[in-house]
């Protein structure tokens, strides 16, 4: 249906422009904060809510990265989707507290987001409208802001909320746009991943969580191929540890340069071994305090912690289940897995395989064949590379500035989008992975609902009933 024939929208109370993980907790604080019959619009593509990189999955293989009992949407009940998981699992099944550490498939935990929001609908003062349309343009105002989408026109809003989510990076070589049609595939085409020939050899470029996923996925099927992957680091994400955190005092980091913080935390994950601790110990410690860590770090240590630490960083920090972490390590151990350090240069289509040619760090060119190609090089963190029209917009009419490094939108403490002359938007929060320039830590699931609550909270303190 065309914008011309589309109804046009009325105005509302506020809108929350993404349906992800994200945006369905932003709904679920509106519904919950709200006290009056306010209107609540969300813009969501998609049919089905909740759907954005991480839960879209329908295979049972792809779990969840941190256990069901700290997985809660509500700060305020932090039981609440180990209570859905103990609820939602058959008779008979594993008790409350094996559930609690449990790494449960990530299908379900879609499911108890809209499980929620629809409990969230039935309870509140306030309305929701589901609208599946895109947003390609907001004009921010001191009062609100106007929206255009691509099938609706125009949508008048007293308050914004920005919840894009995740935008899957390029293949970043030569040659992958001329790729034969259904040979290079995305590590979150999770359905495309299944269909792969268990005899075929592919070859995965990056080696974080989008590896994981697809290798699971292999796995499942009973692949009988060759399984390469290529990083530039060549470091698999290492698995979690059941226990304690250790009991350091995580204050002085935030006074010290960058080099002094990697000795400090070497030292304290050996302490934690000493102490009989695993060395996870170390960093569960300070997984509270990872916005308060990179917020208080120089630009320039920012800087050389995108360069030199990042991937260390991510590989401790972003761990995986120890299950998970087994499958790929008995992969490794019988050679079907191969792990290649290096950097991606030319995929090519040679016959009926694919060429992929690298370069390794010592200056050397190497190369392979194989049947398919996955991109799991994870999520496009700069905005102006997002193909998102609505941030081009946002960019260029000067509503919004780029954040940190180039990475994500530059937001105020709050959370608010700050323009071009670095001013915050009175009316417009951004959250999630739009925010890491800013904050680093910003697209797990604590981070996602504090930044939802205190957006909507903001907002409706400052529109009038």
């Amino acid at each position: 249906m065309s914008a011309a024939t589309t109804p046009r929208l009325p105005p509302c109370d506020l809108a929350i422009i993404g349906g992800g993980a994200g945006g369905v907790l932003a709904a679920m604080q509106a519904l919950r904060q709200a006290t009056t019959p306010l209107r609540i619009v969300m813009i969501e593509p998609r049919d089905v809510l909740a759907q954005g990189a991480a839960y879209a999955t329908s295979h049972g293989e792809h779990v969840l990265n941190v256990p069901a009992g700290r997985m809660s949407a509500f700060d305020d009940r932090p039981a609440d989707f180990l209570d859905h998981v103990v609820a939602t699992t058959p008779a008979g099944g594993p008790d409350r507290e094996t559930l609690a550490h449990a790494f449960i498939e990530r299908r379900r935990y879609g499911d108890y987001l809209r499980t929620r929001l629809q409990e969230a609908i039935a309870a509140s003062h306030a309305s929701l409208q589901i609208v599946h349309d895109s947003v390609l343009e907001l004009d921010a105002r001191d009062d609100g802001a106007t929206l255009r989408l691509a099938g609706h026109g125009a949508l008048e809003a007293r308050g914004v909320v920005l919840a894009v989510g995740n935008t899957p990076k390029p293949l970043p070589a030569r040659g992958a746009p001329q790729l034969p049609e259904g040979h290079s595939i995305a590590a979150w085409d999770f359905d495309a991943v299944k269909a792969i020939p268990v005899d075929a050899d592919l070859c995965i470029v990056g080696s974080g969580l989008s590896m994981v996923d697809t290798v699971l996925s292999l796995a499942d099927n009973g692949h009988a191929g060759t399984i390469h992957v290529l990083s530039r680091h060549a470091l698999l994400p290492l698995p979690h540890c059941h226990g304690p955190a250790a009991t350091y005092d995580p204050a002085p980091l935030q006074t010290m340069d960058l080099r002094a913080r990697m000795r400090f935390l070497r030292a304290a994950a050996k302490q934690a071994v000493a102490d009989g601790l695993p060395w996870q110990a170390a960093m569960e410690r300070i997984r509270p305090h990872g916005q308060a860590l990179w917020q208080s770090m120089s630009i320039a240590d920012q800087r050389r912690f995108l360069r030199h630490v990042v991937r260390q960083w991510d590989v401790h920090r972003h761990r995986i289940a120890p299950e998970v972490h087994a499958k790929l390590q008995a992969l490794l151990d019988r050679g079907q897995l191969r792990l290649h350090r290096g950097r991606l240069d030319t995929v090519m289509a040679e016959g009926r395989c694919l060429r992929v040619t690298t370069h390794t760090r010592d200056g050397r060119t190497d190369e392979f064949d194989v049947d398919y190609v996955v991109n799991a090089t994870g999520v496009e963190m700069r905005a102006q590379t997002m193909r998102n029209p609505l941030l081009h917009d946002l960019l260029g009419k000067g509503h919004a500035q780029a954040g940190p490094h180039g990475i994500g939108l530059k937001a105020a403490r709050d959370g608010r989008m700050v323009d071009a002359e670095g001013n915050p938007q009175p009316r417009v929060f951004i959250l999630g992975s739009l925010r890491i320039g800013c904050v680093w830590e910003s697209i797990a699931i604590p981070e996602l609902r504090g930044q939802a609550e205190t957006a909507v909270r903001e907002l409706f303190a400052a529109v009038p009933a």
